[in-house]
């Protein structure tokens, strides 16, 4: 059953979509996705694919090879790569944690990680969004709703997170990346 508000909504174009930014476009594949198997990364200094804990790789490095593990279905290796980064506060890191926990089914972690980076980054649209389609997901759509409302009302208007909680919203659908 949906909010009677939610057909309402105004319908954008909606493109393959993108986590983290306003880019609409699916993370491309790094170099871990492409030559490394299990929980490593591809090392370019090193030449080859390490543990993430003993790569030269900087937290943005780590982070971009998180989202493009997610994004392949590989949230094991994900999850191992975001243990890898230095600040586990920083409210993308406990997105990427909630993310990954919602896609392995564990809806109460999950809500644990994105309540934690909301805390500390109360303009963290992402988290609002990938928590608003755990919440689709569960069949609570009057609080998807308003993590939608927050999302709008933070300036994310035809952003990413706005639009792919809304498509979640009208129709049921979530987002793998």
């Amino acid at each position: 059953m949906r909010l009677p508000i939610i057909a309402a909504l105004v319908m954008l174009p909606v493109a393959g979509f993108a986590a983290g930014d306003d880019d609409f476009t699916p993370p491309k594949p790094t170099d871990t996705v492409k030559k490394c198997w299990g929980k490593r990364v591809y090392d370019a200094d090193k030449g080859k694919c390490v543990k993430p804990q003993q790569s030269s790789l900087n937290d943005d490095q780590l982070f971009d090879d998180a989202r493009a593990l997610a994004y392949a279905g590989r949230i094991e290796a994900a999850q191992a790569v975001l243990a890898a980064m230095t600040d586990q506060t920083e409210s993308r890191v406990q997105t990427y944690w909630g993310f990954t926990h919602r896609k392995q089914g564990d809806l109460d972690l999950a809500k644990q990680y994105y309540q934690a980076a909301l805390e500390n980054d109360p303009n963290n649209l992402l988290a609002r969004s990938y928590y608003g389609q755990g919440l689709v997901e569960e069949g609570r759509l009057g609080e998807a709703f308003a993590q939608w409302k927050e999302i709008r009302t933070r300036g994310g208007t035809d952003s990413w997170a706005e639009v792919s909680l809304r498509t979640a919203l009208e129709d049921g659908r979530t987002f793998s990346y």
